[in-house]
């Protein structure tokens, strides 16, 4: 992962038994389901979810690299990294690992993506990212953290 990325947020998921699909691991759909997860779970830490009657955060577009199986039972690990604003969206990156028997990180078995877009839900359209989320970014040229 290169760029200005910055670490915001970890947390642990458990695997659930019916989180596998027929071929006997964790079927791909989920793993958009993990970071779903850990983005919310992020966005509401710093105050940030969607309110319809107001401004939020929009998903406009998710993708994975699925690198290696997971299968139940077990427990990850999902990191998020957020990069630079532009004027009202920002992108978030993820890593899941599998933790081992003493809650450690591993290999990394996915990684992942989205593109946050600021909306304005009563007019229906993207609209400029607040200072107080601009604040909580990594500026361009921002050195990595994690």
């Amino acid at each position: 992962m290169s760029g200005p990325w910055l670490h915001v947020h970890t947390c642990t998921i458990e695997i659930r038994w019916g989180d596998m699909d027929a071929m006997g691991h964790v079927n791909n759909t989920v793993y958009f389901r993990y970071m779903e997860h850990a983005r919310v779970e992020w966005l509401q830490q710093i105050e940030a979810a969607p309110n319809p009657e107001g401004e939020g955060p929009v998903i406009i577009n998710a993708q994975c690299n699925f690198l290696r199986q997971l299968t139940y039972p077990g427990k990850i690990e999902v990191r998020t990294l957020v990069g630079p604003p532009g004027s009202s969206s920002f992108e978030a990156r993820y890593e899941i690992r599998l933790l081992d028997a003493q809650g450690m990180p591993g290999m990394l078995h996915a990684e992942g993506s989205s593109k946050i877009v600021w909306v304005n839900f009563t007019k229906g359209k993207s609209c400029p990212l607040p200072e107080r989320i601009r604040a909580l970014l990594p500026a361009a040229g921002h050195a990595t953290v994690t």
